[in-house]
């Protein structure tokens, strides 16, 4: 029989998962933030099936998007041909299955062909088929209906329990449960021989085909399982947003699961589970106030790689020692982190008006005679704003300089600590 303390330890973040999910649409009751939330749970399922592609096998994908997005045309259609009584009636709870097997066939055939190759060479076949099937679906217009994309209505028939899935707290909870079901299948697959073999063909190939295992086939089949996770994305977001374009197959989206994936942490599962909320949060809130808010993003993901390359949740992790021994270690650290994260909202702050000062003054809002920025409004065409956002970030990045090392000795301190505490 399983210890209460063993059960809380193995499941406990499982079980704060559901109920985190379960609570959120009471606490953030608002239609924007209910669709925030149901797209965050799409991407954080098409993140950590890249993560099983690029930070489990290694593979660096730049056309993984084809998987979400055929499976989300898939979707749509057969939503149609039910609609249409052309297809036998599926519940649309089901439906994200079906959109696996798409993503699952394709990703068999194009990992075929292009895991015979590893490293930069399968990242340029990537590319190379990911700009394909964008253009087949510009092409194809029959079948794909070029940029104008095909839409459907997701309410086609009585569903289990009552539910019609037109409300979008239902298709919200739709995705809850899959996020759930697909993050704990995901999970497990990490814990298998194969992901081990996964992890073994990422950091050392040769010696995996010393001992007897075929490279190749490993990374056919972790490309494979990869791509059916994300047509499971790709049908939800088809149900959730009833429409599907070229955009969901393109580049374009290709490179926002990259960013999630490598902002997050590919090194760590709940990596992409903090990229995919991260991203989409700053995707859905910059725009409403930014234009340069891509710009924004592009700064984000190059500091990051720079400077934390184990991403944000490496910087979690990277502290795992000290609070396993004593948290109380941990309480030394917070002046120092304090000002150093101080430091760096001065500089952004800095940064983010010279940025919003250039941008305001060479597009054509430039003819308007003044500015609010941080709730402050300015005439952009002297120089005091200027001035002051060039002062604002100069003091940041001094005291950033300064900062940093008072923080990295603080933490080199506790980690001494907890090792030292650790061998007693």
């Amino acid at each position: 029989m399983t210890a209460p303390g063993t059960f809380v330890a193995r499941y406990g973040i499982w079980i704060f998962g559901a109920v985190l999910l379960l609570i959120m649409p009471h606490v953030f009751t608002s239609s924007f933030a209910l669709n925030l939330m149901s797209q965050m749970g799409v991407l954080i399922i098409f993140s950590l099936a890249y993560n099983m592609l690029l930070g489990q096998g290694g593979m660096l994908s730049f056309g993984h998007a084809i998987y979400f997005g055929l499976a989300g045309y898939f979707t749509i259609h057969y939503l149609n041909f039910v609609y249409d009584d052309i297809a036998p009636y599926i519940p649309v709870s089901l439906f994200p299955l079906l959109g696996g097997c798409v993503g699952l066939f394709f990703g068999t055939l194009v990992g075929y062909v292009s895991t015979r190759r590893a490293g930069t060479t399968f990242a340029m076949i990537s590319l190379g088929f990911g700009e394909m099937v964008t253009a087949l679906t510009l092409i194809l217009v029959a079948i794909f209906n070029g940029e104008d994309g095909i839409q459907t209505d997701r309410v086609v028939g009585p569903e289990p329990l009552g539910i019609s899935y037109g409300p979008n707290i239902e298709v919200y909870y739709l995705i809850a449960v899959w996020v759930l079901v697909a993050a704990a299948a995901m999970y497990a697959l990490t814990k298998t021989p194969f992901g081990r073999m996964s992890n073994a063909v990422r950091d050392n190939p040769e010696r995996t085909e010393f001992i007897g295992y075929n490279s190749q086939r490993i990374r056919w089949l972790a490309f494979a399982l990869s791509s059916f996770f994300a047509g499971l994305a790709g049908s939800l977001h088809a149900i959730n947003f009833e429409h599907v374009g070229f955009e969901q197959v393109s580049a374009l989206t290709s490179g926002l699961v990259l960013f999630m994936a490598y902002i997050g942490g590919v090194g760590h599962f709940a990596g992409p589970v903090i990229g995919a909320v991260l991203i989409t949060f700053l995707n859905g809130t910059l725009t409403t106030y930014t234009e340069a808010w891509q710009l924004y993003l592009g700064v984000l993901f190059v500091a990051v790689i720079m400077f934390f390359p184990g991403g944000l949740a490496g910087l979690i992790i990277m502290h795992q020692p000290i609070w396993r021994i004593d948290t109380r270690l941990l309480a030394p650290l917070t002046v120092p982190y304090l000002l150093f994260i101080g430091a760096l909202l001065v500089s952004l702050i800095g940064f983010i008006g010279l940025v919003e000062l250039l941008i305001y003054k060479t597009s054509r809002l430039g003819a308007a005679h003044d500015l609010t920025i941080f709730g402050i409004t300015m005439d952009p065409s002297g120089v005091v704003p200027w001035i002051s956002f060039a002062i604002v970030m100069a003091v940041g990045v001094y005291a950033i300089r300064k900062a940093f090392p008072v923080a990295a000795g603080a933490w080199n301190t506790a980690i001494d600590q907890a090792r030292a505490r650790a061998a007693q």
